[in-house]
């Protein structure tokens, strides 16, 4: 027996949407968390991508978050500005959303959802067999599960009882994080070498503010103080602006590293425990939340014996060179940001080359998510994508595609007549739409594709598959994602 199908080491943002998804689906979880509350330090990520927000418009929570937070073009390279104004998405923005609300947010939906939360207890070992895992807990306590996700951040305690190894590059630059209170009125702005001030509430402004500041040594000992802070500030703006009242203060580094594997047996790896980088860009929770729900739908399909253990691979094979993509963006961001003439020639290339229409939708559409593309098989340059949330007109009135994935459900749509009878696919794991959707489609970057007459979307948004629904490769994606094929029986 298990207390639990899934124990979720961690509750950020990346363990919470696995709950969620998890939840979704049917499947009994449980979030090991150390937090006493889900009051975090409010001011640490500051925002929701394109893609994250689509995601949650998927699950039909989204304008939860769009009424705590300010829509704006929050999208940037090295303090570039790209603006996705112009993007085909019902989001063609980002979210000014400090990561104290976002988390909030999630925990309340996960709440609603009945997901149980351990708290102030860390997963502390493990032990798996050949079927589940005892997971050990810093109260001494021990639950067991079908498997074990590490949702536990950089410095994971599952990544390293799994054994698996955290290759990169180790920090050549150190910043102080604080927000904090300021006797003067501070100079607000992002700084060349990175960084800057900057109001905590950003639509009344003024403080407490969050500050960040290059520090002058790699490695300093012990937990970075309000002193340290103050020679920071002295140091880039040569006065401290009386600094004072801490809320919290931290560091980070620019190292830069990423799990070799996401996967030991029954215990996988998602978010800052599967990849680490400086926040240049802001990536990294939007990156977690969107491994969880790459995640969530598989794991809940072989935790139902609806597919085999194998499925789960196709997790790293997926996401892994997602995250590589955001690694080497932030050190390129890292490198911009050296205030030096060398650097400073070669940003203002690259402020021209981004100036061009071209180059703006390539970059910007990856760094936002809505340009990613997984390697699936298929010719249809949808495959592989997110699918569009199109308009449609379907067999209960009007609708659109994101709003058919609220119950994360894989979906066959069928939009134009066939060339023969559409084999219904079975209908407790893949759900016929018939619908009608004038016109073709446009993808960002890629613009205008030749809509396909159906498409097989799977729950997290990517279409597995597009073409004719007659074509006999159709069946054998559905079994091969879904472990079904039309025509089985409920």
């Amino acid at each position: 027996m298990t207390d639990h199908a899934v124990a979720i080491a961690g509750g950020g943002p990346t363990g919470l949407m696995l709950a969620a998804e998890l939840a979704i689906a049917g499947v009994d979880a449980v979030v090991v968390e150390r937090c006493a509350t889900q009051q975090v330090d409010g001011s640490r990520a500051g925002g929701l991508h394109s893609r994250t927000l689509e995601v949650l418009d998927q699950r039909g929570v989204v304008d939860r978050f769009l009424a705590a937070g300010q829509p704006m073009q929050i999208q940037g390279f090295a303090g570039i500005p790209l603006d996705i104004s112009d993007f085909p998405t019902r989001h063609p923005y980002g979210l000014a959303l400090w990561q104290g609300h976002i988390e909030r947010l999630l925990a309340e939906w996960v709440a609603e959802l009945g997901v149980p939360v351990i708290r102030e207890t860390e997963v502390t070992g493990f032990a798996q067999d050949d079927d589940g895992v005892d997971v050990r807990l810093s109260d001494g306590r021990s639950i067991r599960a079908q498997f074990l996700v590490g949702c536990d951040g950089g410095r994971s305690t599952v990544r390293r009882a799994a054994g698996i190894e955290f290759p990169g590059s180790d920090a050549t630059t150190s910043w102080l994080i604080a927000e904090v209170d300021m006797t003067e009125h501070p100079q607000i702005g992002m700084r060349r070498e990175g960084g800057g001030i900057g109001p905590v509430d950003r639509e009344r402004g003024g403080g407490p503010y969050r500050v960040v500041l290059k520090e002058q040594h790699i490695g300093q000992p012990g937990e970075p103080t309000l002193q340290q802070v103050s020679e920071a500030l002295v140091l880039a703006y040569g006065t401290d602006y009386g600094v004072r009242s801490p809320t919290w203060i931290s560091r980070f580094t620019d190292a830069t590293r990423q799990a070799a594997s996401y996967r030991a047996g029954r215990v996988l790896l998602a978010g800052d425990a599967a990849h680490v980088h400086p926040p240049q860009g802001g990536q990294g929770l939007n990156t977690g939340v969107q491994d969880a729900v790459n995640l969530g739908w598989k794991l809940a399909q072989v935790v139902e014996n609806a597919s085999p253990d194998a499925l789960l691979d196709s997790y790293r094979a997926e996401r892994h060179p997602v995250a590589a993509q955001v690694l080497r963006h932030t050190m390129a961001q890292v490198a911009l940001s050296t205030p030096d003439d060398r650097h400073d020639a070669l940003r203002g290339v690259l402020i021209d080359l981004l100036g061009l229409d071209q180059a703006r939708r390539r970059l910007a559409g990856s760094l936002s998510g809505l340009d990613i593309h997984y390697d699936l098989d298929g010719t249809h340059p949808v495959v592989g994508r997110r699918m569009p949330d199109l308009d449609l007109d379907g067999p209960d009135g009007p609708t659109h595609v994101f709003e058919l994935l609220h119950d994360a459900r894989p979906i066959l749509l069928v939009l134009a007549e066939p060339g023969g009878p559409v084999p219904p696919p079975s209908a407790d794991r893949v759900r016929l739409v018939e619908a009608r959707r004038q016109g073709g489609w446009e993808l960002p970057v890629l613009g205008e594709v030749t809509a396909p007459p159906a498409v097989l979307i799977r729950p997290d948004g990517h279409v597995a598959w597009a073409g004719d629904p007659t074509d006999p490769a159709l069946p054998r994606t559905i079994e091969a994602w879904f472990g079904v094929s039309p025509g089985s029986a409920p």
